[in-house]
This record gives structure tokens, sequence and C-alpha cells, in this order.
């Protein structure tokens, strides 16, 4: 490969997709990412999750919408995510 042939080929970005817990923030959505796996000694499947802050800059998702995330550069200390699209929206009960 040239050098222009290796600037044309983009690496693609990380996606997951969790539940927004909360949307207190300006433009930030905090999403709890939930992922199941087998733990080591016991066999047995467990689930694991962690919290991303995530950028949405029209503040359009709400608490328990159903979001895909994906990484970006760093927009600030902690938040390195965006929302790209919602896959479900929350149930208003």
């Amino acid at each position: 490969m040239t050098a222009t042939a290796t600037a044309t080929v983009a690496k693609s970005k990380r996606t997951l997709t969790g539940v927004v817990t909360s949307d207190k923030m300006d433009k930030t959505v905090t999403v709890l990412v939930e992922r199941r796996v087998m733990h080591p000694v016991l066999g047995k499947v467990v689930r694991r999750s962690k919290k991303y802050h995530a950028h949405s800059p029209n503040n359009e998702f709400k608490q328990g919408d159903t979001v895909t995330i994906e990484e970006t550069r760093p927009l600030s200390k902690t938040k390195a995510w965006q929302v790209t699209k919602l896959v479900e929206k929350a149930r208003v009960e």
C-alpha cells in the first residue's frame, strides 16, 4: 500500500448499546452498558456493567431510552463518547 492508500482506510469506531440513566447535565447523558461474561471459576454467566458519559448536543434523549453510543475524541475530562441513534424510546406509565 502507498501512503495515500493507507490514509483513506478509516478505522471503525467502537459502538455500544445501553440505557440512559441520567439526563440532568447539559448536552450530556449517562449511559449504562451491561454485558454478560462467563465467570472463570464458577462457569456461571454474570452481568458486568459500566457507565459512560456521552455527548447529546440537542438534549433529545431522556432517562430510560435505549441508545447506541460511539467512541469519539475526548470532549471533556470524562466524556469521550457520542450518542449516535435512539434504539428504543422509554415507556411512559
